[in-house]
């Protein structure tokens, strides 16, 4: 399914005053599954400009968009998915997905970081984490993207 398209995407590493990053557990993978932890991340809506994009889905997905965009990867990152996930993954329309990734400062509190405002949360869980740990969350086709992150990021990562 190499003709598939890369469905366009927003990625956002939303870091807090300590430089710790927040990652969230995918609820459809339970607890021990590998590659459960990610960033948030999601589709861009038709005629959407990247940077609207992103706080709208901090918002949808962590229940806040009480955040600052204060950097961004220059090129747009894509990865494919396995071949046991063509077809299936993704609504079976792409073969993966083409990103723009963001480094946001949060500008909230813990307390405003709510999971449940969806009535079909992605996530389950979230919590706060080194940079550096991002590779190792990852799932396996995730990994180079979040290897760059950590490197395009860094600057980010340290006590605001």
């Amino acid at each position: 399914m190499p003709d598939l398209p890369y469905r366009r995407n927003v990625g956002a590493a939303l870091f807090n005053a300590e430089g710790r990053v927040l990652v969230a557990r995918r609820a459809d993978l339970g607890a021990g599954a590998p590659g459960a932890w990610q960033l948030p991340q999601g589709g861009l809506d038709a005629g959407e400009e990247p940077r609207a994009a992103v706080l709208r889905e901090l918002a949808e997905e962590i229940g806040t968009d009480r955040a600052e965009i204060v950097g961004e990867v220059t090129e747009w990152l894509h990865y494919d998915l396995p071949p046991d996930l063509l077809g299936k993954a993704l609504r079976g329309k792409y073969r993966g997905q083409t990103q723009k990734w963001f480094a946001l400062r949060f500008t909230g509190a813990d307390s405003d970081i709510r999971l449940d405002q969806d009535p079909h949360p992605e996530f389950d869980a979230w919590r706060w984490a080194e940079l550096a740990e991002l590779p190792d969350l990852a799932v396996a086709f995730r990994k180079p993207i979040y290897t760059r992150l950590v490197a395009e990021f860094s600057g980010f990562a340290r006590k605001a």
